[in-house]
C-alpha cells in the first residue's frame, strides 16, 4: 500500500489513476506571488490547472516568472485566470484595465474592435504565460437591477450579446488563449449575487431559447474551448438543483441539445450559493456527476487543504459508487485535451503573428492606425456617450471630483482603482477627490468642494437611491456639475455635462476626462 500525502491509502495503480483523475480535475487557486511548496507537488502528483487571482500577480515580468515556475513542474499546466478587462481584472488589479469591458464594446457595436481588443488581451496573456481566460461574460443584462453582471455584459440584447461573444471568443483563442465563456445558462436575470446566495431564474423555456441561450449557442459555433457553469436555480430547466449541480442542464442541455463538447467549468465552489447550500465537497462530487469536468476553487480558499478534501471527497465518492469513475475519467481527460490544445495554439501563436494563427482580417484592419497599447483607449473613447458637450466649455481650472462609491460586488473586488480624478489630476494640478456615500452625501459634497466646479462620478445610479438623491441635492445647488456615470446608464442623463462611459476601467477613466478637460 502506498500513503497518500493525507495520510489515507490507496494502491499504486490507484494513487497512478483514480487519484490522479481526482487532482486533474480540480484548478485551485494559491496565496503569493510564487508558487509554494505544496501546489508544486500537487503539480508532480497530477493537479492540471492552477487559477490566479489579483493576489498573485505584480507586474507582468513577475507573473510569466510565475507560470515558468510552474511550468518547470508540469510543462503541460492549464494557468487560469479571472481576466476580463473592463471592471473584473486580475492582470492590472493595482491600477485598473487597459481595456474597456464588454458593456462599452456592446454599446460601440463593432464586432471587429471587440475581436481586436479580446486579440490583444490574450496576446498579452499568453505572454505571461497564462493561457486559459474564464472570459468572456455572455450573460444577458435583462434584469436592470442585477447586482453583479450590469457593465460585465455586453447588452441587454440578446442577439447583441451573441455576435460579440463570438466575436470575443475568436479574437481570444487567435492569441492561443483559451476562452471559457460564462456563466451558463445565463446569469444575466438576477436580482442576487451568486457569490452571496442562490439567486432564481423563474422564465419559461421560449424566453430562455431566445434570450439566456443564444449567446452560448453563439460561443459554441464559434469554438468556445470552455464554458462555466452558473450558480442559479432555473426552475424550467431544473427545478431541484442548481445549475453547476444539475445533470439536466450540464449534460442534457449544453451537452446534448447544444452539442457542447468542450471543457466544463464551474464558477467557484466556495460561492455562498453553493458552499452554504450543499458545502464544497459534495458541491464538488455532485457538479462532476451532472457533467461538470474542472471545479473551480481559490478566490476564497487558497491552500492545501482545500485541495486535499476535494481530492478526498471525489476519491471517496468514486469508491461509494456515488461517482461513477469513468465520468471522472471523461472529466479528467477533457481537462488534458485543452492543456494539449492550448500547448498547440501556444506554438502556434509564438510561430507566427500572422495567418490562421493570429487576429482575422477584419480584426487587423481595426488596429490597422493603431499600436498594440492604444486598441483599449480606443475602444474607451468610441464607447462614450456624451449628453450636453455642444454648450460644455473644458475645465481649465482644477475641478472636486467626488466619488459616490457603492459596495462593490465580489468579482469586480475593492481594491482596483476607479473614477477620473487621476487623469483629470494628470491635465489640471491641483484636482482634489474624495469619496462619498449616503443619505448625506450631496451636502458633504457641496462642503468639502466649496467654489470649485464639481465632477461627480457614479456607478449604477439607477440601483442605488441614496445616489440618486445625492445628485439631487448637488444639481439643485450646483447646475454646472459634471456627471460620469461609469456603471449601466440606465438613469436619464443630467448635469452641465453627462458622461456614459459604460464601465469603470481606467482607461474609461481616461477617455472621459479627456472629454472634460479637452484632449
Amino acid at each position: 500500500m502506498t500513503t497518500l500525502a493525507s495520510g489515507t491509502t490507496a494502491s499504486d495503480s490507484e494513487k497512478g489513476g483514480l487519484t490522479r483523475d481526482a487532482l486533474t480535475v480540480l484548478q485551485p487557486g494559491f496565496p503569493g506571488t510564487t508558487a509554494p511548496d505544496w501546489l508544486l507537488r500537487r503539480l508532480g502528483e497530477g493537479l492540471a490547472s492552477v487559477g490566479l487571482f489579483g493576489r498573485n500577480i505584480a507586474s507582468p515580468e513577475q507573473l510569466a516568472s510565475l507560470t515558468a515556475q510552474l511550468r518547470s513542474e508540469r510543462d503541460d499546466v492549464l494557468v487560469a485566470i479571472d481576466e476580463e478587462g473592463g471592471d473584473v481584472t486580475r492582470l492590472e488589479a493595482r491600477t485598473g484595465s487597459s481595456f474597456p469591458g464588454n458593456h462599452a464594446l456592446g454599446a460601440v457595436d463593432d464586432v471587429d474592435l471587440t475581436r481586436a481588443v479580446a486579440h490583444e488581451l490574450g496576446r498579452r496573456l499568453a505572454e505571461c504565460g497564462v493561457n486559459l481566460n474564464w472570459a468572456p461574460s455572455a450573460d444577458v443584462n435583462s434584469n436592470p437591477s442585477n447586482p453583479v453582471i450590469g457593465v460585465r455584459s455586453f447588452g441587454a440584447d440578446p442577439d447583441l450579446v451573441a455576435r460579440h461573444t463570438a466575436a470575443y471568443v475568436t479574437g481570444l483563442q487567435a492569441a492561443g488563449v483559451a476562452a471559457c465563456t460564462k456563466h451558463f445558462p445565463g446569469h444575466g436575470d438576477t436580482a442576487v449575487d451568486s457569490h452571496h446566495a442562490l439567486p432564481r431564474i423563474d422564465a419559461d423555456l421560449s424566453v430562455l431559447e431566445q434570450r439566456e441561450l443564444l449567446p452560448f449557442r453563439a460561443a459554441i459555433a464559434a469554438g468556445s474551448r470552455a464554458v462555466m457553469s452558473a450558480h442559479i436555480l432555473v426552475p424550467t430547466l431544473d427545478p431541484d438543483h442548481p445549475a453547476t449541480l444539475s445533470l439536466r442542464i450540464l449534460t442534457d442541455l449544453l451537452r446534448g441539445r447544444l452539442g457542447y463538447d468542450g471543457l466544463i467549468v464551474t464558477d467557484g465552489m466556495e460561492m455562498q450559493a453553493i458552499a452554504a447550500t450543499y458545502g464544497i465537497e459534495r458541491g464538488s462530487v455532485l457538479a462532476i456527476a451532472a457533467g461538470a469536468d474542472a471545479i473551480c476553487v481559490g478566490g476564497g480558499l487558497a491552500d492545501d487543504e482545500t485541495v486535499r478534501r476535494l481530492r478526498d471527497a471525489l476519491v471517496g465518492a468514486v469508491r461509494s459508487g456515488e461517482l461513477p469513475e469513468e465520468r471522472l475519467a471523461e472529466a479528467a481527460e477533457r481537462v488534458r485535451g485543452l492543456a494539449r490544445w492550448a500547448a498547440s495554439a501556444s506554438s502556434s501563436e509564438a510561430g507566427a503573428n500572422s495567418g490562421s494563427g493570429s487576429a482575422s482580417a477584419p480584426a487587423q484592419a481595426a488596429t490597422a492606425d493603431v499600436t498594440r497599447v492604444d486598441i483599449g483607449l480606443v475602444a474607451a473613447r468610441r464607447a462614450l456617450a456624451v449628453t450636453g458637450a455642444d454648450d460644455f466649455t473644458p475645465l481649465t481650472e482644477p475641478p472636486y471630483v467626488a466619488l459616490l462609491t457603492p459596495v462593490a460586488n465580489i468579482a469586480v473586488g475593492n481594491e482596483t482603482p476607479w473614477g477620473v480624478a487621476a487623469e483629470l489630476q494628470r491635465r489640471l494640478p491641483g484636482t482634489e477627490t474624495a469619496g462619498f456615500t449616503g443619505a448625506d452625501a450631496g451636502r458633504e459634497i457641496l462642503a468639502a468642494a466649496g467654489a470649485r466646479r464639481v465632477v461627480v462620478v457614479v456607478r449604477d445610479e439607477h440601483r442605488h437611491p441614496w445616489m440618486a438623491s445625492a445628485l439631487d441635492t448637488l444639481l439643485a445647488a450646483r447646475p454646472d456639475t459634471v456627471v460620469v456615470e461609469m456603471g449601466v446608464p440606465q438613469a436619464p442623463p443630467r448635469g452641465a455635462l453627462h458622461i456614459a462611459t459604460h464601465g469603470a476601467a481606467r482607461v474609461c477613466g481616461h477617455a472621459a476626462a479627456e472629454v472634460i478637460a479637452g484632449m
